[in-house]
């Protein structure tokens, strides 16, 4: 199963104490991301966490590192992108989000933005905070 990861796994994984041992369990089994994941990430670390750029800087080269390839936000991606806000309600991020997730041939997108088990074709979204650790498989 090809997992694709929200910004927010990787905000807890790297900022949040609370939530960061799960976190890190699901980096670590592997998965996608896409340039706009590391973009929020910056922008999030920096605006709601008050991070250095130092440090953000460093996590950014972590999950570089992770993630390789990282996925871009091409303009086919954007177009689908506007397809799914306007088709199914999505935020214009958060469909972003999905088209990527799409687009790199994933089943299942690690978020806490989009409703549980919603299904876009073969793609599911899963809320792992919300999960038992044995149903993330």
């Amino acid at each position: 199963m090809k997992r694709f990861f929200d910004t927010n796994i990787l905000v807890y994984a790297f900022l949040d104490t609370d939530r960061r041992d799960l976190a890190l369990d699901l980096l670590a089994e592997g998965g996608v991301i896409s340039v706009q994941v590391l973009n929020e990430f910056t922008n999030v670390a920096r605006k709601k966490w008050r991070r250095d750029w130092a440090e953000i800087a460093a996590a950014l080269q972590v999950i570089r590192l992770h993630f390789n390839p990282i996925v871009p936000v091409t303009l086919d991606t954007h177009q689908s992108a506007l397809q799914l806000a306007s088709r199914d309600g999505l935020s214009f991020y958060d469909a972003l989000i999905v088209a990527a997730a799409i687009d790199a041939g994933c089943d299942l997108l690690f978020s806490e933005d989009l409703q549980h088990d919603r299904k876009f074709g073969k793609l599911v979204v899963k809320n792992p905070f919300r999960l038992e650790p044995e149903s993330l498989a």
